[in-house]
Parts: C-alpha cells; structure tokens; sequence
C-alpha cells in the first residue's frame, strides 16, 4: 500500500523550488554588476547565490514520495 504526496505538497515544493532559482539569479546578477563597490563580499555572496540555486534545481527536480 504506498501512500501518495499531496498534489499539494508537491506543487508548493516546486514552486519554492522556482522562487530560490529566481533569488538565487537575482543576487548573483546584481554581486556580478556591482563587483566595484561590494569587494570584500563579492565571493560570499555569489556563493550564497549560487548555493540558492542548486538548492532551488533540486527541489524542482526532486520527486516526493
């Protein structure tokens, strides 16, 4: 007897999923034109928006049981 997600669940899942993807883009985009004026925090924070978006690809990619 397997026990179905409820649509949603899923739905929600991957929505949040697109949202950190769209987040993720937009930080690492506006790091990457402002890297004059954020120089001691440009690696942190196209860190944090490239790990918002390899979260935010698994989410969408995940399947949920």
């Amino acid at each position: 007897m397997s026990k179905e997600a409820p649509i949603g669940l899923i739905i929600m899942e991957k929505l949040f999923g697109l949202l950190m993807i769209a987040v993720g883009a937009l930080l690492s985009c506006v790091t990457y034109i402002s890297l004059g004026s954020l120089e001691a925090h440009v690696v942190f924070f196209l860190g944090i928006g490239v790990v918002l978006i390899v979260i935010g690809v698994f989410l969408v990619f995940a399947k949920t049981e």
